[in-house]
C-alpha cells in the first residue's frame, strides 16, 4: 500500500516537473469572440443586413406602438363622456389592437433572433477558419475563447480580424 502511494506521488510529481517544462514552451492565443462580433467586417455586414430586413417591421411595430398610446389616451380623457356603448366598444377594439400588437412583438423578436443566429453562426464559422489558419501559421500550440480573463500579451483578435478584413 505504502509502495502504491509513493509510486502516484512519484508519477503525479514527474507530470508536474514535466508539464511545467511543456507550458513553458507552450504558445497560446486568445480571441474575444464579443469584439469579433462587434468589430470584424463580416459581423458588421451582417448587422446592416439584419437592420434592412427587419427595420419595415421595427417600424410598422412603432407605428402600433403609438397607435395604442393614442387610443389609450383617448380612452382615458373621452371615457367620462361616452355612452356605455361606445366606451365598451372602444375598449374591445384597443384590447384586439393590443393583442395584435404583442402578437406581432413576439414574432418580431422570435424571427429577429433565429435570424441574428443565423448570422452569428456564420460569422463565427469564418472566424474559426481565420483562427485555424493563424494558429497554423503561427505555430499555437493553444487558441482560447471566452475565458474570465487573460494577458493581453496572448490577446490575438486584432490579427483574426485582420484576416477577416482581408476575406482569408
Amino acid at each position: 500500500m505504502l509502495k502504491t502511494k509513493f509510486l502516484v506521488l512519484a508519477t503525479l510529481a514527474a507530470a508536474l516537473v514535466s508539464g511545467s517544462l511543456a507550458a513553458e514552451q507552450l504558445k497560446v492565443g486568445y480571441v474575444n469572440t464579443q469584439r469579433i462580433f462587434r468589430d470584424a467586417p463580416a459581423a458588421v455586414k451582417a448587422a446592416k443586413k439584419l437592420e434592412g430586413e427587419f427595420s419595415k417591421r421595427d417600424q410598422d411595430l412603432q407605428r402600433l406602438a403609438k397607435q395604442l398610446q393614442t387610443m389609450q389616451e383617448n380612452l382615458e380623457k373621452n371615457s367620462v363622456t361616452m355612452s356605455e356603448g361606445d366606451r365598451r366598444a372602444k375598449e374591445k377594439e384597443f384590447g384586439e389592437l393590443s393583442r395584435e400588437f404583442q402578437r406581432k412583438q413576439r414574432e418580431f423578436r422570435e424571427d429577429l433572433n433565429l435570424r441574428q443566429n443565423e448570422e452569428n453562426a456564420a460569422v463565427i464559422e469564418k472566424a474559426n477558419k481565420a483562427i485555424k489558419q493563424i494558429a497554423e501559421a503561427e505555430k499555437y500550440d493553444l487558441v482560447l475563447q471566452d475565458v474570465v480573463w487573460v494577458s493581453p500579451r496572448l490577446d490575438i483578435t486584432d490579427k483574426v480580424i485582420k484576416a477577416l478584413s482581408e476575406g482569408k
